[in-house]
């Protein structure tokens, strides 16, 4: 199991994959870190899967940094990566601002969306001491623009760009990228190139890493799952189960 961000280099070269996983609670944090998962992710995804919002842009800092400290609180060992979330790094200002109070919340390192066009954001946040971590493929933060969640790396026009966004965040400086939604054998051709750790999510199994959306994993969140989800519990079966019981037994 990972410790530190510092252990990132020797397991990308010599294994095993990193399980990274999801978080916007204490407790979820805490079991999480108990169970030996290798990076806990604070992702904006809460906007969905906890808040309710139809998509992530609808995410504030003041939200993140709510959640952010809650699952730091639950943590003794495994790193935490906060996401930075829509609108709060339209400048390298901004982004090292929010970056630093993400990590005086407990965070390990921060992430944002996008690559060559984010370079100065990412920079600005290396330099001012902050582990980076990119996100390059799908990004959520972009779903009104894109007018959906579409697959990257179709063409050759995507693989070229997508190539473009990790060798400029890897030149940066970044400690890992999550590869999100991109054709399999694309992902597996940036992990080669990189010497950043990839975390896939939907990219495929020739990645460094997945990341899965613990709701997902848990079956909690009933009301939507992608496709790439494998579900490994019904907790939302087994909470309509034990609401009912209840309500049975109080009633009579």
């Amino acid at each position: 199991m990972l410790t530190s961000l510092a252990e990132l280099l020797q397991r990308k070269a010599s294994g095993p994959k990193l399980a990274v996983l999801t978080a916007y609670d204490y407790p979820t944090a805490r079991m999480l870190d108990d169970a030996g998962v290798d990076l806990i992710l604070v992702g904006d995804s809460l906007g969905m899967v906890v808040l309710g919002l139809p998509d992530t842009t609808g995410v504030t800092m003041d939200m993140m940094l709510h959640h952010s400290a809650a699952v730091c609180r639950g943590v003794k060992r495994t790193p935490v990566i906060a996401d930075l979330p829509f609108a709060s790094y339209r400048t390298s200002e901004a982004a090292v601002l929010n970056s630093r109070r993400l990590m005086d919340c407990g965070a390990s390192a921060v992430k944002l969306e996008g690559g060559v066009s984010m370079i100065p954001q990412a920079r600005a946040i290396i330099d001012a001491g902050i582990p980076f971590v990119g996100h390059i493929g799908m990004l959520p933060q972009s779903v009104k623009e894109e007018g959906g969640y579409k697959k990257k790396g179709k063409t050759n026009e995507q693989i070229d760009r997508l190539i473009a966004d990790a060798r400029a965040l890897d030149a940066a400086g970044a400690v890992a990228m999550v590869l999100e939604s991109i054709v399999p054998e694309v992902a597996t051709q940036i992990t080669d190139l990189v010497k950043a750790s990839t975390i896939g999510i939907g990219a495929g199994s020739g990645t460094d890493g997945q990341v899965l959306v613990t709701p997902d994993l848990l079956g909690s969140f009933p009301w939507f799952r992608p496709p790439f989800a494998k579900p490994h519990a019904d907790i939302a079966g087994e909470t309509l189960r034990a609401v009912r019981e209840y309500i049975a037994e109080v009633r009579g």
